[in-house]
């Protein structure tokens, strides 16, 4: 009976697309120290008249859907036409690791999927002001292995794999709830994804490794958006299925039964369909050779550090992908991926050496005293001190003066007969040659070469070496 009343909402999908509002306000104006019990807060007179404004019950039921990327969390709400419109949306103060589904205990990761929200889930008395479990993990997930336990929707804006929010905000989602279950309501689903799977978006993520993961939630996305009504779910072949006629039951890790979509809603998708391929082909060559940096925790939490000023510790927004992120050309975005890779790597390293170090002295208690060097070191002899002299002796007459040796002159005969003849140079080994060219030098630079100038002819004239003047002595300064 159900899917026959799709049939009638897909038909006039077009003409109340206009019913949803896009742009409410993300803040609240709940003063928490005028709350005097928190779980029995009743949702403010504004809140109250928006609902009548889109033709909502306050115990009508609702659904929460979470976009990771955007950091937004939603709350819809049926109409008396039983069609979910949107009455609030909230900025999520923290969710911690990166887009993507948690897959184990510890690893930081907020849930992604279809989780139904139970009355036993919803916990009044949390250290976290208040919270709802999200029940992680569902049927898909432990069918896949995925592990992982108090996984919620809380307050005090602090996360380790929660969606965590302002207090403020947190008591107006648990009235919601709590005012739905009094409806009657068996269940609120919680739509928890990477992002809006519009296909931009899907075409701007389609090198993340999750994509194949997300092209399975993205069905019960868009069969969402068309009728308004939240997907019934289940699970097969450890894969989610949306709103199938089953021959049998649904095992989450065995053979899906016999299924088949109701032909109202297979019409109804059709077109949605054809138009999205459309738009994703458009998309694909705008982001042609362009990929998406998906940013860290850390960087996301960059942008937002001047939200923690003057408040407490534990108050730890992380802000959201969309401003942290940013395209990419592919081969910037594979070396800037490497540098992170190496640093990481690096950092490993370190804390390695250190716990390590740490062992080896017992926390520091103990440091090992190095042993002695087993080759013997060369025995340095002390320089020769020269006698100190007294002041009195700079005025000294007996002070040796410097001597220069005399000029030395050498005639043409004289350097022919001092020749020596050729003879076969004795080898040598390179100190010997380094301590004989000083004198070579010396000997060159006594002899000089003169030209006559009548006859052109070269002469080697003998050639006075110029003595330098002498030292004059201290005491002498003061003289002619």
């Amino acid at each position: 009976m159900r899917f026959w009343n799709l049939l009638a909402s897909a038909a006039i999908v077009a003409t109340l697309a206009g019913c949803t509002n896009e742009a409410l306000d993300a803040t609240t104006s709940v003063d928490i120290k005028s709350v005097k019990n928190k779980t029995e807060y009743q949702v403010s007179a504004p809140m109250v008249r928006k609902m009548t404004e889109l033709g909502m019950q306050k115990q009508a039921p609702i659904a929460l859907r979470i976009f990771k990327e955007e950091g937004t969390l939603e709350v819809w709400k049926a109409n008396t036409a039983n069609r979910f419109q949107l009455l609030k949306t909230y900025k999520i103060c923290a969710w911690s690791g990166k887009l993507g589904p948690k897959v184990k205990e510890g690893d930081r990761q907020a849930p992604e999927g279809f989780y139904p929200l139970f009355p036993r889930q919803m916990n009044p008395n949390s250290n976290y002001y208040l919270a709802i479990n999200t029940g992680y993990p569902n049927a898909y997930d432990k069918a896949n292995g995925r592990q992982g336990t108090h996984l919620m929707i809380h307050g005090a804006c602090s996360s380790s794999g929660c969606y965590s929010m302002t207090d403020e905000q947190m008591i107006e989602i648990f009235a919601l709830a709590r005012d739905s279950f009094k409806g009657g309501q068996e269940s609120v689903q919680l739509q928890a994804f990477p992002f809006r799977m519009t296909a931009e978006n899907m075409a701007r993520h389609r090198d993340n490794p999750n994509i194949d993961f997300w092209k399975m939630l993205k069905v019960g996305y868009d069969q969402f958006e068309v009728t308004k009504r939240p997907p019934e779910v289940n699970v097969c072949e450890k894969k989610y299925v949306f709103n199938q006629q089953a021959s049998g039951p649904f095992n989450p890790g065995g053979q899906c039964p016999a299924m088949s979509t109701p032909p109202a809603l297979q019409v109804a998708m059709a077109g949605f369909e054809k138009t999205y391929q459309t738009d994703y082909d458009k998309a694909m060559k705008k982001y042609d050779g362009m990929v998406w940096y998906e940013p860290s925790e850390a960087e996301r939490k960059a942008i937002v550090a001047k939200q923690r000023v003057g408040r407490e510790l534990a108050y730890a927004p992380t802000g959201n992908s969309l401003d942290a992120g940013k395209m990419m050309k592919a081969s910037d975005l594979e070396k800037k991926l490497a540098d992170q890779k190496e640093a990481e790597e690096t950092k490993v390293a370190v804390e390695l050496q250190k716990k390590e170090l740490e062992k080896a002295t017992d926390g520091g208690k103990h440091v090992p005293v190095p042993a002695a060097n087993p080759i013997p070191q060369p025995v340095m002899q002390a320089a020769v001190e020269e006698p100190k002299k007294s002041f009195w002796s700079l005025f000294s007459k007996s002070e040796p003066e410097l001597q220069m040796p005399a000029p030395v002159v050498v005639t043409p005969d004289q350097q022919a007969t001092a020749a020596p003849q050729a003879q076969p140079a004795p080898a040598t080994t390179a100190k010997q040659a380094k301590a004989a060219a000083p004198a070579a030098q010396q000997q060159a630079a006594a002899v000089t070469t003169a030209t006559t100038p009548a006859t052109g002819a070269t002469a080697e004239a003998p050639v006075l070496t110029e003595e330098p003047p002498k030292k004059r002595p201290f005491w002498k300064i003061w003289g002619n």
